[in-house]
């Protein structure tokens, strides 16, 4: 009698959907995971490496469910293959993976960054916050949390010499009022890209 053989899942998609699996709240929304695992895999490719492990291992506070203990991470990291695609939530995650790897469709709407329930609960420290956030569309607000604005101007001093007297002129280069502007939400999960004025002005790259 023949052996029957054993699910054998890729080891990149595994990687990546163990990611997106535990980055995910545990509504093990399919569109939530889609959309992660395509903001991973984007920031995989635009920080110039050709697979999830060697991301890791170059970028490990990127995702902090690599390192943190996070137990849905560390949980499916553990599960053996055929589990995984016994499990409803994993399996979604497996083929969120496979989505994102092949260039699928992106539930993210071209995110490069997310957050979860800590924006509400970590507001008033929140990295995001302090230097601005907006909202594209009030259905991306589901921690019910207020916009906030920091206004950064810059100036151009120049000085010219007339009628014997030197001459101070301020003029003013850019401003804008904030840094994030939502994507998409789905799940638990914020999705951010940076403004575009402030990626322009500042020369910023828009996956840091």
């Amino acid at each position: 009698m023949t052996a029957i053989a054993k699910p054998r899942i890729n080891p990149e998609v595994r990687l990546l959907a163990a990611m997106a699996y535990g980055e995910a709240s545990l509504a093990d929304s399919p569109d939530e995971m889609y959309a992660l695992a395509s903001v991973l895999k984007r920031q995989r490719d635009a920080r110039g490496y050709s697979s999830m492990a060697a991301f890791v291992a170059g970028e490990p506070s990127f995702s902090f469910v690599v390192g943190d203990g996070n137990k849905r991470y560390v949980h499916f990291k553990k599960t053996k293959d055929e589990d995984i695609l016994a499990n409803a939530g994993m399996k979604i995650a497996i083929a969120a993976a496979e989505n994102a790897l092949a260039n699928g469709p992106d539930k993210s709407n071209g995110a490069w960054f997310w957050d979860g329930a800590d924006i509400k609960s970590n507001y008033k420290k929140h990295f995001k916050v302090r230097v601005g956030i907006r909202f594209t569309d009030p259905s991306h607000n589901i921690y019910d949390i207020n916009e906030s604005s920091k206004l950064v101007i810059k100036h151009k001093v120049t000085k010219k010499k007339a009628n014997g007297k030197i001459e101070t002129y301020k003029e003013e280069l850019y401003r804008y009022d904030h840094v994030y502007e939502s994507t998409a939400a789905h799940g638990g999960t914020i999705f951010w890209k940076q403004n575009t004025d402030y990626l322009r002005f500042t020369k910023a790259k828009e996956y840091k």
